[in-house]
């Protein structure tokens, strides 16, 4: 590992790498804030969405608890409660298979498909909305980066 670049021309941070660092949190605040305007008044939470987003990949199929865990885009540090809340607003639905009883199968109902098509287009907006100012090439080169940044920050088989 390389060691860290001196204090910035700005001196505004100790080093690029913080700077870096302090700018990617500003823009996920940011661009979190935008998806906020999406949530917020449905209901729900950017990882319920999440959740139901997985879930809906694999319908009608049921999705092990754990396998949900697994697959989110941030780390739910208590994923039954927030299971509980999307099976309280009906939008998913929990079963356990008589042959393990310790396994808990999540669907997602109608109600929550039905939630995911009315998010669908506003969504897509509020993504425009977010990255939109960039190109194509941009875009591309952003995502490159990124999956470059993380991967040796990921677990070995990542669904990322």
């Amino acid at each position: 590992m390389k060691e860290a670049t001196k204090k910035t021309q700005s001196g505004k941070f100790d080093s690029l790498e913080q700077e870096v660092y302090l700018n990617l949190w500003r823009a996920f605040d940011r661009l979190r804030n935008l998806e906020d305007e999406v949530f917020v008044p449905r209901g729900i939470t950017s990882q319920q969405y999440n959740v139901l987003r997985l879930l809906a990949l694999h319908h009608p199929q049921a999705v092990p608890t754990l396998t949900i865990g697994d697959k989110m885009i941030s780390k739910a540090p208590d994923i039954t409660r927030m299971l509980d809340k999307l099976e309280t607003a009906s939008l998913i639905q929990r079963t356990r298979p008589p042959e393990n009883r310790r396994m808990v199968l999540i669907n997602i109902t109608l109600v929550g498909l039905t939630l995911l098509g009315e998010i669908s287009v506003p969504l897509r907006q509020c993504h425009s909305k977010q990255l939109g100012h960039l190109s194509q090439s941009e875009l591309e080169q952003l995502a490159s980066l990124l999956r470059k940044v993380r991967k040796p920050h990921e677990p070995e088989k990542t669904p990322w």
